[in-house]
């Protein structure tokens, strides 16, 4: 196989180059780009139907999927592995005076050099062996390689007992419409072409640990990712006579307090731990300046998981809720005893106890207490706010509490528990399965073969640690987890639905192989090129060709690596 490094690279460049910033017109004019350079390629010239620019469903924007298929001459087999990659980036507003060039690498870099810049990114930048840009890294590197090998296999397909599947999906930096959407075309293909699933290779950025990590990481599976959010009530008062009420902003401000950064709340599995959660947004829900305390709060918090579903996630903050209540109960009861003692104001018995639901645990009080009035009312109010484009999912399902509680007999400050966002299923790669284990096999045989070309260790850790889309082709959730989202989720079926079946359906083992830098989302996003353009594509070919193409005695493919900067 010839050295990739030259034409990765220009594949990237290309990528970069159009900008395709999430939930813009980039996203759709990339996708069409990729298409007619797919479609221009002679094997597609002659395989028309085998690629396609296909709309996303149930989006709010137009835009599209990029899927192609090769298949393999030397044998018949349905074994298939999927290539995928999102086309999307963040924005680039954090270029500042930059932004112009943010999509240039040649031109951001030449411009960087005047820059002031810490010293091993000076360094870096200097060395040559480095590519800036937006998208460098997250991910347009990745998906040019899987466009290279695209382009390789098309060229190639003697080389094959079996397919490629090639997926570039949209929005993956926001909601992921691009990959559910794509299910359908995937399951579409198992079912009309026979193919036979047995991996996916994903080919999103990877980066150090710490400071002082020189590995090069692959990952088995991957993170998953809730948003637990908390409805809180208060006890509404004038400020004059703060004590006469209760401030949600308080049981806030203490919610925080108790799960921000906690170390009890990360979750170890095969020797790994997830990042604790972390506060993403505090507020309450005044529509504007009075000089009354608020009466409601929202608060909502990322959460990894590696082993937890949801239903376990719900059942431990639950009890964190209740701890950081009864502590917001006990700093108000000494303040206003303080205070009393300070005035000679008599100090009356505190009225409120803490009190915590899940959102199905007050829902099914309001089922049970209301019947269909409640229920009837509820989706009237449901199908009447989606007509409220301004709002996202998560505030949607705020609100959809917000009326749900009103109808509560006792509405004395308490927390209500809920999901208000997509679930990433975290997934988890065991090798029980003949497939998974095949997989791990392939990886671990593709390190072997390239690690003697390249100065830096390639190691292989169990769970991709930041949100992605291989979430959504395998699943290791039960019906019962899973469950825990759907019920506990205000917006379900109405702004939010994910057919987490037709996930499960697919259970395509993945793995993640892609390419290797820094600082991605910021201004000095920037990848490796030696091990983003040539390591990256000579993996993944070893793993596809062990899994579908090779046999047992399968040489590494040819790439000589010079030694990159770290």
């Amino acid at each position: 196989m010839r050295s990739s490094r030259e034409e990765v690279m220009s594949i990237t460049k290309k990528l970069v180059q159009q900008e395709s910033i999430v939930n813009t017109e980039g996203e759709k004019l990339l996708a069409q780009t990729l298409h007619a350079l797919i479609s221009g390629l002679p094997y597609f010239m002659d395989h028309p139907d085998q690629v396609i620019l296909a709309p996303t469903s149930e989006d709010e924007r137009e835009r599209h999927n990029v899927l192609a298929y090769v298949k393999g001459t030397k044998g018949n087999s349905g074994r298939t592995v999927l290539l995928m990659g999102h086309l999307d980036t963040v924005g680039t507003d954090d270029f500042v005076h930059l932004q112009e060039d943010a999509c240039h690498p040649d031109r951001l870099m030449e411009k960087l050099r005047k820059e002031e810049l810490p010293d091993s990114v000076r360094e870096q930048l200097d060395s040559g062996d480095w590519l800036f840009g937006r998208g460098v890294l997250d991910m347009k590197s990745g998906l040019a390689s899987n466009t290279y090998l695209l382009k390789y296999y098309a060229e190639h397909p003697e080389k094959l007992d079996g397919n490629i599947v090639y997926l570039a999906e949209c929005d993956e930096e926001d909601s992921s419409h691009g990959i559910l959407s794509a299910l359908d075309m995937l399951r579409q293909w198992k079912e009309q072409l026979g193919f036979t699933y047995v991996g996916a290779i994903n080919a999103d950025f990877v980066s150090p640990r710490h400071t002082e990590d020189r590995n090069r990481y692959v990952y088995r599976g991957t993170v998953g990712k809730l948003l637990p959010s908390f409805f809180i009530t208060g006890a509404e008062a004038h400020v004059g006579s703060c004590f006469e009420g209760m401030d949600p902003n308080l049981i806030a401000a203490e919610l925080t307090r108790q799960i921000s950064y906690n170390p009890e709340l990360c979750d170890e599995a095969d020797g790994e731990v997830t990042v604790p959660p972390v506060s993403l947004k505090q507020t309450d829900l005044k529509p504007g300046y009075t000089v009354q305390t608020a009466l409601s709060a929202f608060v909502y918090y990322n959460f990894f998981v590696h082993s937890w579903s949801p239903e376990d996630v719900l059942n431990k903050l639950k009890g964190q809720a209740l701890v950081a209540f009864e502590h917001a109960l006990s700093i108000y009861g000494a303040r206003y005893r303080q205070y009393c003692e300070m005035t000679g104001e008599p100090v009356r018995q505190i009225p409120w106890a803490p009190r915590v639901f899940t959102y199905q645990e007050m829902e099914e009080q309001l089922v049970h207490e209301h019947g269909v009035r409640f229920t009837d009312h509820m989706d009237r109010f449901k199908k009447n706010l989606l007509e409220d484009t301004s709002l996202d999912v998560r505030m949607f399902s705020v609100r959809v509490v917000e009326e749900a509680w009103k109808w509560m007999a006792d509405r004395s400050p308490a927390v209500v528990l809920f999901y208000s966002s997509l679930y990433s299923p975290r997934v988890r790669i065991t090798g029980e399965t003949s497939d998974e284990a095949a997989l791990n096999r392939a990886l671990d045989r593709a390190i072997e073969d390239v690690q003697p070309m390249y100065p830096h260790p390639i190691k292989v850790r169990n769970f991709f640690p930041h949100i992605s889309d291989m979430s959504f082709v395998s699943i290791s959730d039960d019906e019962e987890g899973i469950g825990a989202v759907r019920d506990n989720n205000p917006a379900w079926g109405t702004k939010h639905f994910v057919d987490y079946e037709a996930v499960r359906e697919l259970q395509i083992p993945v793995i993640n192989i892609g390419p290797y830098g820094m600082d991605a989302h910021s201004k000095m996003e920037r990848a490796e090129m030696a091990y983003s353009f040539e390591v990256v594509p000579a993996l993944t070919r070893s793993v596809i060709e062990r899994l579908i193409g090779a046999d047992e005695t399968q040489t590494a493919p040819v790439m000589e690596v010079r030694e990159a900067h770290s």
